[in-house]
């Protein structure tokens, strides 16, 4: 089913015009999941649906990591993280886990930060390097579900080009106030306008300061660690969420250059260059 919902989608585009056959030699990922408060039991098998309906990936999900080492990693090209532990009393990861996603980076693979994954580990310091920004459970906030409007901050990277100026988030979270690495480390891909009259209506904790100026916030971004390349997107908080055009475009688009450090991928043509983002 979502095989067909993505070439439903691509098949009006005239870069892909049938069903595409798996490569000779596909990218192959790993998704780690098993754990979060948001509803990883569905987003992990859509997300590996989405991958391999492309034609390009072979993808295995994994929902036990915590004991994995680098002879687990070693097959794989790309590490996809649909993982949470941020207020939930399960164990950590060990030292040795931990080290053997870092030396996988490092070595040249890719890693992809997936939503809520950007806040787990919150007493990791090496994890904010790692993926460049991070939710800290201290100071973070996000408004009510909302519709919203991506821009795009760099036309040219591969994840992005080709892509209209900007596109539609629905129902989706706006993360705000990440901690992030300085910004000379980090590439920006994409931002959206956290509007603080959104808090309003329904109070949040932490939340901006009030009568704080609404201002953009990095929805999309990439950031090198060692030889290796991250792709981050804050997009997708439910089911909802990850079925828009713009959130599939950039998923496996950015999974792809995470893995190769170039993209092949069209964009659907929903949000193709010449189409604007409209509510």
């Amino acid at each position: 089913m979502l095989r067909k919902m993505f070439l439903l989608l691509i098949s009006c585009s005239p870069v892909v015009a049938q069903t595409p056959a798996p490569t000779i030699h596909a990218i192959q990922v790993l998704i780690v999941t098993g754990q979060d408060k948001h509803p990883w039991r569905e987003t992990s098998p859509y997300l590996k649906g989405l991958l391999e309906a492309t034609g390009k990936f072979e993808v295995r999900v994994t929902e036990e990591f915590k004991g994995a080492g680098e002879e687990t990693l070693r097959p794989y090209d790309v590490v996809v993280l649909d993982y949470s532990d941020e207020k939930l009393n399960v164990p950590d990861w060990s030292d040795s886990t931990k080290e053997a996603l870092l030396n996988f980076v490092r070595s040249g693979k890719g890693l992809v930060v997936y939503h809520h994954s950007a806040a787990s580990f919150q007493n990791w310091t090496e994890y904010r390097q790692l993926v460049g920004c991070v939710w800290k459970t201290s100071a973070s906030y996000h408004a009510p579900v909302h519709d919203y409007k991506v821009d795009i901050r760099d036309s040219d990277h591969p994840i992005t080009r080709g892509m209209a100026s900007s596109f539609m988030a629905k129902t989706d979270e706006l993360y705000a106030g990440l901690d992030c690495v300085p910004l000379g480390d980090l590439h920006i891909l994409a931002t959206g306008w956290d509007d603080h009259s959104q808090y309003v209506a329904k109070p949040r904790s932490p939340a901006p300061e009030p009568g704080s100026p609404s201002r953009d916030e990095p929805l999309l971004w990439t950031h090198a660690y060692g030889s290796g390349r991250v792709f981050a997107t804050m997009l997708g908080n439910d089911m909802r969420a990850v079925h828009t055009p713009g959130f599939i475009s950039t998923f496996v688009r950015g999974t792809e250059w995470a893995a190769t450090n170039a993209v092949s991928i069209p964009p659907l043509p929903e949000v193709a260059n010449g189409r604007q983002a409209s509510h």
